[in-house]
């Protein structure tokens, strides 16, 4: 039998149809040839790199994914999808959140404004400052998610700290809107906060109340501006909730409350008068103890009453 026979009784379904590049590339790896292969990956590598930001920032501007702050929008704001976000540093660090301080501006710097970007923390922190008072009258709709909460389980310290963004983003729109003196809340995405940057265009944030050693005149009017400041929240129904005065900014003699995140509904809460009167007499002990003559009692009845608590 001749040696082609044998090959005939090769059942067809082994048999190795001819590729059409048999002859012109004999050398192969695998399926591709090696200088495939290579070219193939190139195209892979520059189909998958990250793309880089513009002008050595650190990311695009997330503007167009956020809940946006109350409008008309400030002049100085800058709201073009283009822009970029630069990290100039660290402002504040705290328990329940860090404050950085943030460049937003077009790529080619032509426009630009600072910010700053309060970033809450959620599961790495076991507790928030005293959110046990201030979460009653916040409720979720389900069960799951106050059960969640109430344990303090991962879940449901993400759920506070997203609860925290979302009542202090939503005090200062309120607060804004009505010509209270906070900074303008720009955004909010999850539980980072985009606020108004008090300060200088060099960076150089306003110093808080408790920093400065006012003379009789300016401590009076800083007081003045303070009592308006308190009688606004009232109005709304509202108290700060940790009133200090840590908590108060001075920029070229105005005062900027900040920190707003306890902000206490003081009619849905049960403990709200008591965290009102607390705040009065709280911010009263500082200007009293620089010599200024105040009555906490007689204002906390008059914001009491302003906030329609009997």
């Amino acid at each position: 039998m001749r040696q082609h026979d044998f090959e005939d009784f090769t059942p067809r379904s082994r048999r190795r149809r001819p590729r059409f590049d048999d002859e012109i590339n004999p050398v192969r790896s695998g399926r591709l040839t090696e200088q495939e292969r290579q070219r193939l990956a190139r195209v892979r590598d520059d189909s998958y790199a990250e793309p880089a930001v513009p002008g050595g920032a650190d990311r695009y501007s997330t503007w167009d994914s956020a809940e946006h702050g109350p409008r008309p929008h400030p002049a100085w704001l800058v709201t073009e999808l283009a822009a970029v976000d630069t990290e100039l540093g660290v402002l504040k660090t705290g328990k329940e959140a860090e404050v950085h301080l943030l460049r937003r501006g077009l790529p080619d710097r032509s426009r630009e404004c600072l910010l700053a970007a309060k970033r809450y923390r959620s599961s790495e922190h076991r507790q928030f400052h005293r959110d046990s008072g201030y979460l009653e009258g916040r409720r979720m709709r389900r069960s799951r998610e106050n059960r969640a909460m109430a344990q303090r389980t991962s879940f449901g310290r993400n759920l506070i700290a997203e609860q925290w963004a979302v009542a202090e983003f939503a005090a200062l729109s309120r607060l804004w809107t009505i010509g209270a003196p906070v900074p303008y809340p720009v955004q909010r995405d999850g539980t980072e906060l985009l606020l108004e940057f008090v300060g200088e265009p060099d960076g150089t944030a306003a110093p808080r109340l408790a920093q400065l050693r006012p003379e009789p005149d300016e401590l009076r009017e800083l007081w003045f501006q303070t009592i308006g400041a308190l009688d606004v929240l009232a109005s709304e129904g509202l108290a700060h909730g940790d009133l200090s005065a840590y908590n108060i900014l001075v920029h070229e003699g105005r005062i900027v409350l900040i920190d707003l995140p306890q902000v206490v509904d003081v009619v849905a809460n049960p403990r709200g008068a008591e965290y009102l009167t607390r705040d009065v007499h709280n911010i009263s002990a500082w200007f009293a103890a620089r010599g200024l003559q105040v009555e906490a009692d007689d204002l906390a009845f008059d914001l009491r009453q302003r906030a329609g608590l009997r």
